[in-house]
């Protein structure tokens, strides 16, 4: 048998059947057409949703309404401060005079041969105060602070890395003037009511002369042990604004003129600069800006994938396509339908500038912008993000769903939330004697700790302020963002805890001072506020009402105030929530998905005709090879036989000839 086909023949077999197979083939050339469509389209649908994702990302800077509240704030002698305005500043015009700047207090020590030196071993406890009249008065909101000095850390280096090293409030430096080393211990903290009051438990048992530990005593108080010598004064800060004197602890001001923030630089006494607060018009006309340019981005996006060229009379890969129509139709009639508004004055998009053009994109006139942020009158915050409006001053609007329905909603309250608290049954004693009656134990908003009083007498006032102290300055109770307010009335002490709703609670439950200190002491769990939204009871969770039903996801915070009717709270959603939830649909629906779906069910269906079309030509071609090696075999042999005979006739005439 021929192993060459053709070779018997001469018939190019090879050739004949390459060319009989491309017609055979001509179905898989189809496949691959439409297989290549088809992902064309799957990433045309890649592409539109990566377009609709960065429209949405664009939305967020105004879906919140922090970004409508900002404010500028700028002092016409920016030596002085650094000046800020929060959310809640007003708009106008002060005039500002700085007069000092708040310090901290600084003590140093009597000299010392060298670093080496051995001061001292045992323990500090510093507190935080006021001197005022000889007297000391602590300072509530700061804990006392003990800081242990062992044997080994004795010298006067190693006292100064004990100090620094166990942030206490304080910190501590070594200064050389020349005749000897000095310790010298500065408060962190500027300000009056930060000076310090160091108190010293020695281990040689004297706590109060001048050797040893105790030559860091310092107690400024009529009376109290001074071993270390004031360098600076603690000082607060002052200033006039409007003819108002300010003093302030710190040089970081935030509460004297609302939403206004000072970092005072620098004192120049007689001079008056001027501080202007006004509106963010820039901010807020960029984040529209912003919008405007990143929806026309995602129109140009839907226009190039399915636009008609009526020129080259070429469609795009997803012309006609109704997925990509009804996306565009939707953003169209979101961005063209009225607002059902909070009660900001505004409803359309046009009326703070931005209009439709032909080709479907957003032109956008900010001096038109500008003119409704200036107006009093118009809110346009409301415009774009979600937004609720209380009738009530002590009620305030927090935050709703994309669920949340516009609409009025009254809101009727039953229970203000209240705070945990502890109250003494009678005064309580002012004398603390260690080891006698001070001791405390708490459980504060579920968590349990032990705290220790310093001993001395006391006032009423000055008794709360040491068991605040203590209680706020408990590592376990800090760490879980737990704290107390701690007030007297006519000697008898209240303990509250700063939480409100029932997750507040402070229980007195032993210690040697309890029965001196609160008597019998009365314990009130905190209530949850309580309330309806729309007639249908919400839900409580401290200061904060959730609403359900017609008024699911709305959030509202009630702060004070009376029970009954309060009044009602206007909600709606602008045009960024509202798109931000379209697209959140579009995304995470079936609209694009669906259709994803099926251009790749499509391909997976070419892949399978291939496939069974690829097995059939292999037969068709093995078949076709093998008909032509017949027929090769075929003529070759017939060749030979015509050969043969030629030759025999041949000599059957030479024969004849002879």
């Amino acid at each position: 048998m021929l192993s060459t086909p053709g070779i018997g023949s001469g018939l190019d077999v090879n050739g004949i059947v390459s060319q009989l197979m491309s017609i055979e083939r001509r179905p898989l050339v189809a496949l691959n057409t439409k297989e290549a469509l088809q992902q064309t389209q799957l990433t045309a649908f890649g592409t539109l949703k990566g377009a609709l994702s960065a429209f949405q990302s664009s939305l967020s800077a105004l879906s919140s309404l922090d970004k409508f509240n900002t404010n500028t704030a700028k002092l016409a002698d920016s030596s002085l401060a650094n000046v800020s305005a929060g959310s809640s500043a007003t708009s106008g015009s002060y005039d500002v005079e700085i007069q000092s700047l708040a310090q901290s207090q600084k003590l140093k020590s009597d000299n010392f041969a060298s670093t080496n030196a051995t001061v001292g071993s045992g323990t500090l406890t510093i507190q935080f105060g006021t001197y005022n009249g000889g007297a000391f008065t602590l300072n509530p909101d700061k804990a006392a602070q003990a800081i242990t000095i062992a044997p080994g850390q004795s010298t006067l280096s190693g006292i100064r890395d004990a100090i620094n090293k166990a942030n206490a409030g304080i910190s501590a430096s070594i200064v050389n003037d020349g005749s000897g080393d000095r310790v010298v211990i500065t408060a962190k903290d500027t300000g009056l009511s930060n000076a310090l009051k160091i108190t010293v438990s020695d281990d040689d048992g004297n706590n109060t002369d001048n050797a040893g530990l105790s030559q860091l005593a310092y107690d400024a108080s009529t009376g109290g042990t001074a071993n270390l010598t004031e360098t600076v004064a603690a000082s607060n800060a002052t200033m006039v604004i409007d003819g108002i004197s300010i003093s302030k602890s710190s040089n970081t001001i935030t509460d004297a003129i609302e939403g206004v923030t000072f970092n005072l630089l620098k004192a120049d006494i007689g001079t008056t600069t001027t501080l202007n607060v006004a509106r963010n018009t820039a901010g807020i006309e960029k984040s529209v800006s912003s919008f405007v340019s990143a929806f026309n981005d995602l129109n140009k996006t839907i226009t190039d994938l399915s636009r008609y060229n009526t020129e080259t009379k070429q469609a795009s890969v997803l012309t006609g396509d109704f997925t990509v129509r009804s996306i565009q139709n939707q953003l169209r009639n979101v961005l063209s339908e009225p607002l059902k508004t909070a009660g900001g004055g505004l409803s359309i998009l046009a009326e703070a500038g931005i209009t439709f053009q032909a080709d479907g994109s957003l032109k956008f006139d900010s001096s038109k912008l500008g003119e409704i942020i200036n107006d009093p009158g118009k809110d346009i915050a409301t415009l774009f993000a979600s937004v609720g409006k209380s009738s009530d001053s002590q009620v305030s609007f927090v935050s709703a769903t994309a669920d949340t329905a516009n609409g009025k909603y009254f809101l009727d309250i039953s229970q203000v939330a209240t705070q945990g608290i502890a109250v003494g049954s009678a005064p309580a004693a002012l004398a603390i004697t260690a080891g006698v009656n001070d001791t405390l134990n708490f459980t504060i908003d579920g968590t349990s700790a032990s705290i220790i009083l310093s001993a001395g007498t006391y006032t009423a006032d000055a008794l709360a302020a040491e068991i605040q102290s203590k209680i706020n300055g408990k590592s376990i109770f800090s760490s879980n963002n737990i704290g107390v307010t701690v007030s007297q009335s006519a000697g008898i002490l209240t303990v509250a805890s700063n939480r409100y709703g029932s997750s507040s609670a402070v229980e007195i439950t032993g210690g040697n001072g309890v029965s001196d200190i609160f008597g019998t002491s009365t314990a009130t769990s905190g209530l949850d506020v309580a309330g309806t939204i729309n007639g249908i009871a919400a839900n409580g969770s401290g200061q904060a009402l959730t609403g359900t039903g017609s008024g699911g996801g709305l959030i509202i915070q009630v702060t004070g105030g009376n029970t009954g009717a309060r009044g009602t709270i206007d909600f709606a959603h602008g045009f960024a929530s509202k798109l931000d939830q379209l697209i959140k649909n579009m995304l995470e629906g079936d609209m694009i998905d669906n259709r994803i779906d099926g251009i790749k069910s499509k391909i997976d269906n070419i892949n399978d005709q291939r496939e069974v079309l690829s097995r059939r030509l292999e037969d068709v071609e093995r078949r076709t090879r093998a008909q032509f090696a017949a027929l090769d075999s075929m003529i070759a042999s017939m060749t030979q036989t015509s050969s043969f005979l030629q030759q025999q006739l041949t000599q059957l005439s030479a024969l004849n000839n002879r």
